[in-house]
């Protein structure tokens, strides 16, 4: 059984604005994370901060597909997983986004838990990204409270 959270969202802006958002160190922070070590690229770690939770996460970017595909994994070791990021430009010049992230141990005890926050971190996220591009917004970001 495949172990994965897939979420799909439409972005009112060319493929080209989205992907630059993505791998933009400079725009990162106004949706994402609060800093990106660089601009992404294939083969690249990247150091992704998110200063308000004190956290911070390492990624490893495996495929990039200029304006349609990145790969990359992250998490712990033992515990990482794939995130695939895919983007489709339709007729109007509007981007469809999926985020396929997978790698969840069936055996996981906490494996619910696990994949309801990624998906939901990935909604959110994907939520942020739409408010920046599309309205300029970009205090939404680090707006989770965790209780």
């Amino acid at each position: 059984m495949v172990m994965e959270v897939t979420v799909k969202l439409q972005i009112n802006k060319p493929v080209s604005s989205v992907f630059e958002a993505l791998v933009d160190r400079e725009k990162i922070g106004n949706y994402w994370f609060t800093t990106s070590s660089e601009n992404w690229a294939q083969g690249q770690t990247i150091i992704l901060k998110y200063e308000e939770y004190k956290a911070e996460v390492a990624i490893l970017l495996l495929e990039m597909v200029d304006e349609e595909k990145i790969v990359f994994s992250w998490g712990e070791e033992q515990e990482e997983t794939i995130v695939s990021i895919e983007l489709r430009e339709q007729e109007d010049l509007n981007t469809i986004i999926e985020v396929r992230e997978s790698g969840f141990k069936e055996e996981d005890p906490q494996l619910l838990e696990k994949l309801l926050g990624q998906k939901e971190g990935w909604v959110y996220t994907l939520t942020c990204l739409k408010g920046y591009l599309e309205h300029g917004i970009s205090d939404l970001r680090a707006s989770l409270v965790f209780a």
